[in-house]
């Protein structure tokens, strides 16, 4: 298997093999279900803090928070990547964390486009429940000709948002990587969410063959936050498609 989310790949594969046959209990798809639920409850509780301070008139102290979650995030993604077996304090503290952040930031589109937040929620979930369904039954599979290809498509985004982020530092502005609502911008996004839900698709393949190997317990908890990176990227992609759509 090979897989564009960072989290998973040869480290998830070697903690898997590592505790098969060790005589300790092993990971379940369920289990990594039930974990994932809670991380996204972890996410509601750190938005629901940044929107209560948005509320209140406080920007400084939201942007601060927003600060917080995004330094905060990349270090405890950090940590959860290189130490899995801290993964079930890690991982809801990333969620909190990331909470912060996207509640920082689907406020800032909401004062925007009133109702966007509740939308791109909702696309979110429903577009993670689509590709979960077709992979249950076996519509969409991680062939291998498969994955290539979305390793390969999602590669090629991320080399697109690194050019246009260095770009904008120099006052270029990017169509692909700006918020302009013309065809092709639009055109690009509605691309990247594509490849942003196939992502699942990887993910879910992981989650699968590390339940087969016997992988130790506290996987379901590193599984988890494996969903959680790609389920942050497909919703900050869809905000995006969404505010240019409602800006045309």
């Amino acid at each position: 298997m090979r897989t564009s989310n960072p989290v998973f790949g040869n480290r998830f594969q070697r903690y898997a093999q590592a505790g098969y046959g060790a005589g300790q209990e092993a990971m379940t798809v369920e289990g990594t279900a039930t974990k994932t639920a809670i991380l996204l409850l972890c996410v509601l509780i750190g938005g629901v803090i940044v929107w209560y301070f948005f509320a209140a008139g406080n920007y400084g102290l939201v942007y601060s928070l927003m600060l917080i979650g995004l330094i905060g995030g990349f270090v405890v993604a950090l940590i959860t990547m290189f130490k899995p077996t801290w993964a079930a304090v890690t991982s809801p503290a990333y969620g909190v964390l990331e909470g912060l952040i996207l509640g920082g930031i689907s406020a800032i589109f909401e004062l925007a486009y009133p109702g966007i937040m509740f939308q791109a929620v909702a696309l979110t979930f429903g577009v993670f429940a689509l590709v979960l369904v077709l992979y249950r039954f076996r519509v969409l599979r991680a062939t291998p000709r498969f994955v290539k290809g979305i390793v390969a498509a999602t590669g090629a985004i991320m080399i697109v948002y690194i050019v246009g982020i260095i770009l904008s530092l120099f006052g270029v502005n990017v169509v692909f990587f700006s918020l302009s609502s013309n065809p092709i911008s639009i055109g690009f996004s509605v691309l990247v969410v594509a490849i942003a839900a196939l992502n699942f698709v990887l993910d879910f393949g992981f989650i699968e063959e590390g339940a087969n190997q016997g992988a130790p317990k506290h996987m379901e908890w590193y599984a988890a936050f494996g969903l959680l990176v790609t389920l942050v990227w497909l919703y900050l992609e869809i905000l995006r498609l969404l505010a240019k759509l409602r800006s045309r």
